[in-house]
């Protein structure tokens, strides 16, 4: 998928920046040409010697070099590439984007160019959650800069939570994804999958049924068709896809603000079984059987992720689809369901016992549309991922 490919690959500074020595040989693999670019505090963590030799030509450094910048190299080098990757993309790197400066050979590249632009963050726990950094990421991502990670992990100061940067693998199917020639090439599009667990206790919650089967499907099928997606996915059986941004949650609450940091989309699929309800005081300690008295539960409504999506007055996306499992009067109360949300499409499945979709391999939806229903007959849940994915394509032009 790669073969011919240029990718200009920009190595911020950071421990993560060894992964970037095996990112090289992957896309290399694949047929892509690299032209490295090494920031200062980069090479601090990788010689330009291990990058050349396994990019197979030279290093570029130094925003001041008068062979180089005879021909303003630093214009040529931004524009002749088919993606700008940054891995890693440090705190500084990103803020610098953000913000415009360009004093350094790669944030004037960065500034320069009008290809796209592929971040793969890394950076300690408490830099990702701060809110300097999370308002440079929706600037970024209302820019149109693409995201791959990161995870949650251990990390190297000792801390765990999010902020390694994504596997070379991850990125590489990332950079495929992005340079791929779909229908929804250049879209960004959000996805919400699976269940979410809602503590009573810390050995016991409240859940609704979903393997997570279907989201990943559709995940898989956006991503296929050339989309960025962004995947935030409840406590699913399936693993989640590659080639997209994996967002993983516990609670209603937690995928909301996860929707809401993913934004700005042009179309977002909830496909999430989300809990309608929650426990107002979990308890710190295992509740215990007391003579035979039942404990008594207070409950409060979850958030309406796709009732808020749907209604915000700034910043909607473009498409935003629903999902209605019925067990009965599918079509009616999914229709009415469509109205009251305010979402432009509802994908009604009926889940009750006797059709096995609840955690099977097959489904059977209607699409339900302002202007009427299409009722799809029965099917894989990929061929069911897939159609939608056609559709959606053809809903964004």
């Amino acid at each position: 998928m790669l073969a011919g490919k240029r990718i200009l690959l920009i190595i911020g500074g950071g421990i993560a920046a060894y992964k970037a020595l095996d990112l090289i040989r992957r896309l290399r693999e694949r047929g892509a040409s690299v032209t490295p670019v090494l920031t200062r505090a980069g090479g601090e963590f990788v010689t330009p010697l291990s990058v050349s030799a396994l990019a197979g030509t030279k290093v570029f450094q130094d925003l001041f070099d008068l062979t180089d910048e005879a021909e303003m190299g630093h214009i040529e080098l931004s524009r002749s590439a088919d993606l700008i990757v940054v891995a890693p993309a440090t705190a500084d790197l990103m803020a610098k984007m953000a913000g415009g400066q360009a004093d350094d050979l790669a944030s004037t590249l960065l500034l320069a160019t009008d290809t796209a632009v592929l971040l793969a963050p890394a950076m300690n726990v408490r830099m990702w959650g701060h809110a300097a950094t999370q308002r440079n990421i929706a600037t970024l991502k209302g820019d149109g800069i693409g995201f791959v990670g990161p995870n949650a992990g251990d990390m190297a100061c000792g801390e765990h939570g999010p902020g390694r940067m994504s596997e070379p693998l991850e990125i590489v199917a990332a950079v495929e994804a992005r340079l791929a020639a779909g229908p929804l090439a250049g879209k960004r599009i959000v996805v919400t999958s699976g269940p979410t667990h809602e503590p009573i206790d810390p050995v016991r919650y409240i859940a609704n049924r979903s393997s997570g089967a279907q989201g990943t499907a559709i995940a898989m099928a956006l991503a296929g068709a050339g989309a960025e997606v962004v995947f935030v996915t409840g406590p699913a059986d399936v693993q989640p896809p590659e080639g997209v941004e994996v967002v993983r949650v516990e609670t209603a609450q937690e995928m909301l603000q996860a929707v809401e940091a993913a934004l700005p989309v042009d179309a977002g699929v909830f496909a999430a079984a989300v809990a309608d309800w929650r426990v107002t005081r979990a308890g710190t300690s295992k509740i215990k059987k007391e003579g035979g008295k039942l404990p008594v539960l207070e409950f409060a409504e979850n958030p309406d992720i796709l009732a808020t999506v749907s209604q915000m007055e700034a910043g909607r996306p473009t498409l935003v689809v629903g999902f209605a499992a019925e067990t009965d009067d599918v079509v009616a109360h999914a229709t009415a369901k469509r109205a009251r949300k305010g979402c432009d499409w509802i994908v009604a499945n009926d889940v009750s016992p006797a059709t096995g979709i609840m955690g099977g391999v097959e489904n059977a939806v209607t699409l339900i549309m302002a202007d009427g229903a299409e009722e799809w007959p029965r099917m894989s849940k990929a061929e069911v991922a897939q159609q939608l994915a056609e559709r959606i394509a053809e809903a964004l032009g």
